[in-house]
């Protein structure tokens, strides 16, 4: 198993339950890929290098069997999982309870009250079939019922909404998409986090998400399976003999490392996969939590910040053409608000980032804590250090992040159940025995381990004869 991410580890601890005997390699001194939490700032300040808050932590099928509360993993729930202010002192807030949510919607309550309680009659029974490969479903009829709500651009459903609190909350949630939101299938992003909100919540790891990393570890090793931290692999031709090995890398590594192994239309369809946009990110040591005027901001696990529908929207349809803009789409996280591990006494730490076209390392610093001093005047004042990470630093921690890409390439609806290239296996490369594991196959990006699991399904099938 190369690499150590959420699926590289839900990969290699599928086949270790299995019977099998796994070896784990992370070119990294520290497992984890993007659960990591370190120093960024100064002693004392811990912050997530990439994951921070997870929507799907407590939703995948996968993490949900497994005893990792008995190996020491906490989450902790914020008073709300996000809020999104708006200029002139209104605010939308997403909340455990579909009831609190509407009601601050003025009139739009109704409508998400009619429309969320029918997808939450759904989603949860179709999560074996949303987080994982395309495939005949088990409720076809309840799924194809979803795809109606699902598929369209999230342009188009934010019609469902008249206020400007209903479109903002709307926008902030499809956004996370990472790609303009007038693209097909946006509205599923939005879907899928909203209901994630009702039915587990946006939950934080306490300690860190190096947590979650840990955690998995030490149920592996409590199987039996061995780790070897610091060796970045080149070539399959460097490693041990195995009957399998399953890789959770993008096309571009897989291609590196495999590609004598490969056949040449193989690759030729891995190099014309598809990155998306990268982030910029900033991460801050503070005196004081940030200053919000809205009391539902202070609350709020996750704060999305760009105003109006109309604004991001258009923020994010120039990212996805490649430019620049002023005033981003900012995605604030709180952690130290819940999980008082992170700071020291009376400290606090922030992380936020935004959008930027693929490979793009303009400074947004500025414009970032603008955003946020928008909102939170005086947020300046209460910053003591901040330590920055552009799309170019991504791919330097982790080569997986290609142009600072955290999904594993676009996830737009040509890729969305096609990565990385369109076939009745994904997982599975043209060279026998060798799989591809990482959120450049389905279902994606997040902290659900479901790629890791469904590859390492369809190696113990092919290659162990284990159904």
């Amino acid at each position: 198993m190369v690499g150590s991410g959420p699926n590289g580890l839900a990969a290699a601890i599928t086949l270790q339950e299995s019977g099998l005997s796994v070896l784990l390699i992370e070119g990294k001194k520290t497992i984890g890929g993007g659960m990591r939490t370190a120093e960024l700032t100064l002693p004392g300040y811990r912050h997530d290098i990439c994951s921070a808050v997870h929507p799907m932590a407590l939703m995948s099928p996968f993490f949900e069997r497994l005893p990792l509360a008995d190996f020491g993993l906490e989450f902790v729930q914020p008073t709300h999982d996000a809020a999104h202010p708006l200029d002139g002192g209104r605010v939308a807030v997403l909340d455990r309870s579909v009831e609190s949510t509407a009601l601050q919607l003025g009139a739009d309550g109704d409508t998400y009250r009619n429309w969320m309680g029918s997808l939450l009659e759904s989603v949860p029974r179709l999560l074996p079939d949303l987080l994982g490969p395309l495939q005949w479903p088990g409720e076809p009829f309840r799924l194809a019922g979803f795809g109606l709500q699902a598929l369209p651009p999230a342009t188009w459903t934010a019609g469902k909404f008249k206020t400007a609190e209903g479109r903002a909350l709307w926008a902030g949630m499809a956004a996370h998409s990472i790609q303009p939101l007038s693209n097909i299938a946006t509205s599923a992003f939005g879907i899928m986090l909203m209901a994630a909100a009702h039915i587990k919540g946006w939950v934080i790891p306490v300690g860190g998400s190096q947590r979650i990393a840990d955690a998995l570890v030490a149920y592996y090793q409590s199987l039996g399976g061995k780790i070897q931290t610091g060796w970045m692999v080149g070539s399959v031709n460097e490693l041990p003999s195995a009957k399998a090995i399953l890789m959770d890398v993008t096309p571009k590594q897989l291609v590196r490392i495999a590609g004598d192994r490969l056949s040449s239309s193989y690759k030729r369809r891995l190099e014309a996969y598809r990155q998306g946009p990268g982030i910029f990110k900033v991460d801050w040591a503070l005196d004081e939590p940030i200053p919000f005027q809205r009391e539902e901001c202070r609350g709020a696990g996750t704060v999305h910040l760009g105003n109006t529908f109309e604004e991001i929207v258009r923020y994010e349809r120039n990212v996805g053409n490649g430019k620049r803009g002023e005033k981003p789409f900012a995605l604030v996280a709180q952690q130290s608000l819940f999980d008082k591990t992170r700071a020291p006494e009376g400290k606090h730490t922030a992380w936020a980032y935004c959008h930027v076209p693929n490979g793009d390392d303009r400074d947004m610093t500025d414009a970032l804590e603008s955003q946020i001093e928008r909102y939170a005047p005086g947020f300046r004042d209460v910053i003591k250090a901040k330590h920055i990470t552009n799309a170019s630093a991504f791919e330097q921690y982790n080569p997986n992040y290609i142009g600072g890409d955290i999904n594993g390439g676009i996830q737009d609806v040509w890729q969305l159940y096609s990565r990385p290239v369109l076939s009745i296996s994904p997982y599975r490369t043209s060279a026998k025995g060798i799989y591809i594991c990482s959120s450049s196959t389905p279902p994606g990006g997040g902290v659900h381990g479901m790629c890791g699991y469904h590859a390492a399904r369809q190696a113990l099938k092919d290659v162990f004869k284990v159904s």
